[in-house]
C-alpha cells in the first residue's frame, strides 16, 4: 500500500547577525518562527545573514515562501543614497547584503514574500525606494516608536489605526477598511519604490503597507508587527494564512515544473 505524506511548504526566515557576549550569532526571534508555524502552517527554515557567501540559487530552489523579519537594526542608508543620520543606531551589513539581493531574486522567481518592519523597509530599498531615517523628526508625522522602558505587552500593544486602500489586496485579506496595529519603528518609507502599491496609511499619511501588483507571486510588506502573539490577533492570522496559502500554491506550481 502506498502512503502519501503531505509536505509543508518551506518558508525562508531571514536572520540577523548579532554579537552576544564574545561570539557572533545568526539570530531569529521565536515569534517569527512561531508565526510561520501557527499562522501560515508552513515549515520555517532560517536563512543566515551570509551576505555574498549566500548561494541564492540553492536556497531559493528549496523555498516556497520568504518571511523578511523585523530587527532592531536599520538598512544602511548608503543603499538609498544617504549618509547615516544617527551613528548610535545599529546596522547589520551582513543582513543587508543577504536580504536586498534575495528580494530581487525572489521576485524574479515569483516566490511569495511577507515582509515585516525592517523587512518592509528592505523591500522598498531593494526595489529603488528611500526611507526617512527618523520619522519623528519629519514635519507632519507622529512618533511611531515604542517606549523601550515599557513592558513588552505594552510595546507591542495596539498603537494606532491604519486605513486600508479600498479594493486593495490587504483590504480583501482583512475584510475591513480600517484596522488597529502596533507601532515600533523609527524609520519609514519616504519614496515608495517603483512597482509597489500602497495598501495602507496611518492617519499622518505614512505608508504602513504595500503590495507589488506586477509580481507573479504574493508580496505584501507591513510596517507593524503582526507576528506578535499571533494566535490572539485575528487580523494577524488572516495575513499569515493568506501568505501560507500563497506558499502552498507556489509549491504546487513548482512541483509541476520538475521534469
Amino acid at each position: 500500500m502506498m502512503v502519501f505524506i503531505m509536505r509543508q511548504p518551506v518558508v525562508l526566515v531571514s536572520a540577523c547577525s548579532r554579537r552576544i557576549g564574545s561570539h557572533p550569532y545568526h539570530t531569529v526571534q521565536f515569534k517569527y518562527v512561531d508565526a510561520v508555524v501557527q499562522g501560515s502552517r508552513c515549515a520555517p527554515l532560517i536563512l543566515p545573514a551570509l551576505g555574498d557567501a549566500t548561494d541564492f540559487e540553492a536556497v531559493l530552489a528549496s523555498a516556497h515562501g520568504i518571511l523578511l523579519t523585523g530587527s532592531a537594526s536599520n538598512v544602511d542608508p548608503a543603499y538609498y543614497g544617504q549618509d547615516v543620520r544617527d551613528p548610535s543606531l545599529p546596522q547589520d551589513h551582513g543582513r543587508d547584503a543577504t536580504t536586498l539581493p534575495l528580494v530581487r531574486a525572489a521576485i524574479q522567481r515569483g516566490i511569495p514574500m511577507l515582509a515585516v518592519c525592517r523587512g518592509f523597509q528592505e523591500v522598498n530599498v531593494a526595489l529603488g525606494g528611500t526611507l526617512h531615517q527618523a520619522v519623528q523628526e519629519v514635519p507632519g508625522y507622529m512618533d511611531h516608536r515604542e517606549d523601550p522602558a515599557a513592558p513588552l505587552d505594552e510595546q507591542y500593544g495596539p498603537a494606532h489605526a491604519i486605513s486600508l486602500a479600498q479594493g486593495g489586496l490587504l483590504a480583501r485579506i482583512m475584510e475591513a477598511g480600517v484596522i488597529t496595529v502596533n507601532s515600533l519603528h523609527g524609520q519609514g518609507i519616504a519614496q515608495l519604490a517603483p512597482g509597489l502599491a500602497p495598501e495602507a496609511h496611518a492617519d499622518d499619511g505614512l505608508i504602513e503597507a504595500f503590495s507589488y501588483p506586477g509580481s507573479e507571486g504574493f508580496l505584501v510588506g507591513v510596517q507593524w508587527h503582526p507576528e506578535w502573539r499571533i494566535e490572539d490577533n485575528a487580523d494577524s492570522m488572516k495575513l499569515f494564512r493568506a501568505f501560507g496559502d500563497a506558499c502552498r500554491q507556489y509549491e504546487k506550481w513548482a512541483a509541476r515544473r520538475v521534469p
